[in-house]
């Protein structure tokens, strides 16, 4: 979540600190509204009725962008009204009291089950793995595991000496670079290179020493869509040990693409049948199709989690076992995520799936029609693709459009690319479920309908609109 720095700068430079309230919000006498001017960043003295606390945050929320017009965003913004009932039925459970909610506790056991099937798990049915608040906090996990099995492996020298390293691509989700920032580990980033926008596989490789906790591959790039070479880099690694010795793990940050894989690129190998691959994590809440938040991390065996991170707690009267970042948190979206498995099953998720991708495909194309632009990835992989200016387009850049689309409701963002490729500005579109051809129809004819405006500027306006963080 955002850090908030408070409100003293921005306060001062308001006229009225108070909400101004419509006497009409009242229960039943309009006038009784009219004195009432509640303050806006400390408590008011008294209550107010829950019509009128309704309506003035209602209010203020329609100010934010349609989540549906969004293409920047990976998360879910639609699901079944079903699936939503569900979440209202479970929001009051707490996930981590396992003791008095059993059945929730077993939606996740089960979850985890079919995730160990699905990512071909050496054993799905002793598989360890568990639900989390999403992909980020799945992967500092999966972190803290690689870096508590390196540290058994050198007790003499850590942390005497020896300072542990990652190895992973420039394009990782910034999550991992907080991960070694948090933890104390070297984060070894290997640079895009040319039209290389991800990790190299003996790159990857020549970084690792002896004190490397593991590689990173992400199955789906967020700067471009694209899988990493997940086989490659483990075939790179079998490499280095069979010539130094050195026995280096692989995680797979599936955030998006381990929902994806499995269902559209059956003859990708990438999961657990490379033996080297030790932890999977995905966002149920992004192509798992769940509102937010929820994500999940599975471990290939019980060896690969080390036991001491895991905590036995003696809560509400049973033994529960527990490895997370977060203590309380909702049921629902457990809930959500079996109800979404179940729903859909196999053949389902391919159906959604290989929809969202054809949009993406097609999204493409014919915008690369336009002539504008140039494609650096069609979407044929995760269902998302980034594009820039066509070589010999000077009158407007990737901030232009990105500026334009926003006053039509869209959201796509426009941002640099990493080391070596800082020369590089982009816009990308995430294509989701729900993101039907008719939507895409009205995106592509509200970008069609800039252009004329856009080729005839002078010059490019600049970067004027905030860049896309990852």
């Amino acid at each position: 979540m955002a850090l908030h720095k408070g409100t003293r700068g921005q306060q001062d430079r308001e006229e009225r600190p108070e909400f101004s309230i419509n006497p009409l919000y009242g229960e039943a006498n309009p006038v009784s509204g009219m004195t009432g001017r509640p303050p806006r960043r400390c408590l008011p003295d008294e209550p107010m009725a829950p019509t009128t606390a309704y309506q003035f945050v209602h209010d203020e929320l329609m100010l934010d962008g349609n989540a549906r017009q969004n293409l920047a965003t990976f998360v879910t913004t639609w699901m079944e009204p079903q699936a939503g009932k569900l979440m209202s039925d479970c929001r009051d459970k707490n996930m981590i009291d396992k003791d008095e909610y059993p059945r929730t506790a077993e939606l996740e056991r089960r979850c985890v089950a079919m995730l160990a099937h699905l990512w071909h798990a050496p054993d799905p049915d002793t598989v360890v793995g568990c639900s989390t608040t999403g992909s980020s906090e799945a992967c500092m996990l999966a972190g803290m595991a690689f870096k508590r099995r390196w540290a058994k492996r050198n007790p003499v020298s850590y942390p005497a000496t020896a300072r542990p390293n990652l190895v992973m691509g420039t394009n990782v989700q910034v999550c991992w670079e907080k991960f070694c920032n948090f933890w104390e580990v070297e984060a070894r980033q290997v640079p895009m290179e040319g039209n290389r926008f991800h990790l190299d596989p003996q790159a990857a490789a020549e970084l690792c020493d002896e004190n490397t906790i593991g590689v990173v591959a992400i199955l789906g790039s967020t700067f471009d869509g694209s899988y990493e070479p997940v086989a490659e880099v483990c075939r790179a690694l079998d490499d280095l040990q069979e010539r130094t010795g050195l026995d280096i793990p692989v995680h797979v940050d599936g955030a998006s693409g381990a929902m994806i894989a499995p269902f559209l690129d059956q003859d990708l190998v990438w999961d657990f049948q490379l033996p080297r691959v030790a932890s999977i994590n995905a966002s149920g809440h992004k192509y798992g199709l769940v509102y937010p938040g929820v994500g999940w991390a599975l471990w290939r065996t019980a060896d690969a989690l080390p036991e001491d991170l895991v905590f036995r707690v003696d809560y509400l009267g049973g033994d529960m076992p527990t490895f997370s970042l977060n203590f309380s948190r909702p049921g629902a979206q457990v809930a959500a995520q079996y109800y979404t498995f179940v729903r859909l099953g196999r053949e389902g998720f391919r159906a959604v799936q290989q929809n969202t991708r054809d949009v993406a495909r097609s999204l493409a194309e014919r915008i690369e029609a336009f002539g504008d632009f140039t494609m650096l990835s069609r979407g044929d992989q995760l269902p998302v693709f980034a594009f820039t200016t066509a070589e010999g387009v000077g009158t407007f850049d990737v901030y232009d459009v990105s500026r334009r689309l926003r006053e039509r409701g869209w959201l796509v963002p426009a941002y640099t690319f990493p080391p070596n490729r800082e020369d590089l500005s982009v816009l990308r579109v995430v294509c989701r479920n729900g993101f039907s051809e008719d939507l895409a129809d009205l995106f592509l004819n509200d970008l069609e309908s800039l252009l004329p405006d856009l080729r005839s500027q002078p010059a490019p306006l600049g970067k004027v609109v905030k860049a896309f963080h990852h």
